[in-house]
């Protein structure tokens, strides 16, 4: 693998990073707009910030887990590296052109799994690692809808004597707190997976060994692309978030992003790589769920679960191809 190739595929993975950042801003910053808290230049700026900042609070589990626990690494080439980007580009792509809230990180799940399928079978994957990786697509929605659920109850119990002024000048400023640590959530998780795919390149170029720590240059570059890649943000995305799942008010938006901080802290620190839109829609229908049913679109939210379960798969389907290609071009 020559060096012109390995510095392409690494500036592919950072374009991935950026559009990472980029289509899923919206997750950071679509309550805290909606709810008139923050405007939208300075919710990125504040949502940017943050995905900074996790470099020097989350340790490097993430990153692990994509480099050596989803697929063989001993199959990894150029060819691999590029099929899974392209594929997970490709599908970002068409979701934030139609404003779909799909995941970033299911994207490069699934480009992994298809352009690794595509050279060696399905015996180059590996079940545990992916297993985990899967099961989180249900466990993280469930667990921000039930951890937005029940703050969500309790602050309704807590400020049940006071006025709906009052909770609401109160929650305004609590909200950036919330915003801050959900964005500090969406980095520390998101950021790693990158930097797990330019270490894997590094492995298969001969440049790393699985023994090494992930290259600081390569962790670094990866915060910085993806605060870029928030700070230009995701408007498509951010009406479906932030009120066409349900109406919300700083109260509301305060419990949706606690709730999912808490979540993206968790997987974080197990080192499991989760969908911050997912954990994040789970909260939001958490919280309007607490209020009363008939207060979430089902129908929205039915949408959007459609697109989590064609992410992995047409993804995949789409980095198989680019492999193919990739034989061809590079």
């Amino acid at each position: 693998m020559s060096i012109e190739v390995v510095v392409f595929l690494v500036v592919l993975a950072l374009l991935f990073d950026f559009m990472n950042g980029f289509h899923d801003a919206a997750n950071s910053i679509a309550t805290v707009v909606s709810t008139g808290v923050l405007k939208p230049h300075w919710a990125v700026a504040w949502a940017a910030a943050f995905n900074f900042i996790a470099y020097f609070v989350f340790p490097l589990k993430v990153a692990a887990t994509i480099g050596k626990g989803t697929i063989d690494p001993a199959i990894v080439d150029h060819y691999v590296i590029f099929g899974a980007l392209v594929g997970a580009i490709a599908w970002n792509a068409i979701t934030w052109w139609h404003g779909i809230p799909s995941s970033s990180s299911h994207a490069l799940i699934g480009g992994l799994v298809g352009a690794a399928v595509a050279k060696g079978g399905v015996d180059t994957l590996i079940a545990k690692g992916l297993i985990k990786i899967i099961s989180f697509i249900v466990i993280s929605p469930v667990l921000g809808f039930v951890f937005g659920s029940l703050l969500m109850l309790a602050v309704s119990w807590i400020f049940f004597r006071s006025t709906p002024r009052r909770v609401d000048r109160w929650f305004r400023r609590l909200q950036l707190v919330s915003a801050s640590l959900y964005s500090l959530g969406h980095g520390g998780n998101d950021a790693q997976k990158t930097a797990g795919i330019i270490w894997m390149l590094l492995i298969a170029a001969g440049l790393s060994t699985t023994n090494d720590p992930v290259p600081f240059w390569a962790v670094l570059s990866c915060y910085v692309t993806i605060g870029l890649g928030t700070l230009l943000g995701g408007w498509r995305i951010v009406k479906t978030m932030g009120q066409k799942i349900t109406a919300l008010k700083p109260v509301g938006g305060f419990c949706a992003e606690t709730g999912g901080s808490i979540t993206l802290f968790l997987a974080t620190g197990l080192g499991i790589p989760v969908s911050t839109t997912h954990t994040i829609t789970g909260a939001i229908v958490g919280v309007g769920s607490a209020r009363k049913l008939s207060a979430v679109r089902w129908g929205v939210a039915g949408n959007i679960v459609w697109a989590w379960v064609l992410t992995i798969p047409a993804s995949a389907f789409m980095s198989a191809v680019a492999w193919w290609l990739g034989q061809k071009l590079l």
